[in-house]
């Protein structure tokens, strides 16, 4: 019953990606394309979006639902892995026309087709777990 309001926001946090066409397949060829700015503005959006909220977070000490301070780790120094990681996200993007969150939004608004990507990305996961020891990092 806890979750409840989770579901809440993930629904309307769907709907709203639905209206503003974050998750047509349209908006997102024509941003890899060059042509329209309008992805480019929901992205720069969430990003500063984020960094206010990561500031707050910071600033009021706030603490997650089981009532640990919130706080980022440390994150590995190295361009190459996040230029290979980076490449290989924007490439399943770009030849799906969804990245891992509109995926299930699509799934809701009858996409049924998606269900193939969201099989593939979690394979994709699974190999990488798999492999992950044997990869330079």
């Amino acid at each position: 019953m806890k979750y409840l309001k989770f579901l809440f926001v993930g629904i309307v946090f769907g709907i709203v990606l639905v209206k503003s066409e974050a998750v047509s397949w349209y908006r997102i060829y024509e941003m890899f394309r060059f042509e329209s700015i309008h992805m480019y503005g929901i992205i720069g959006t969430a990003v500063i979006t984020g960094v206010i909220l990561l500031l707050i977070t910071k600033q009021k000490e706030l603490k997650n639902i089981n009532g640990n301070l919130m706080k980022v780790p440390p994150k590995d120094r190295g361009l190459t892995r996040y230029i290979i990681g980076g490449s290989i996200f924007g490439l399943g993007w770009a030849l799906s026309g969804a990245c891992p969150g509109p995926m299930y939004i699509l799934v809701g608004t009858g996409v049924f087709s998606m269900l193939i990507v969201i099989a593939a990305a979690i394979l994709g996961t699974f190999v990488y777990g798999l492999i992950k020891d044997k990869l330079p990092h």
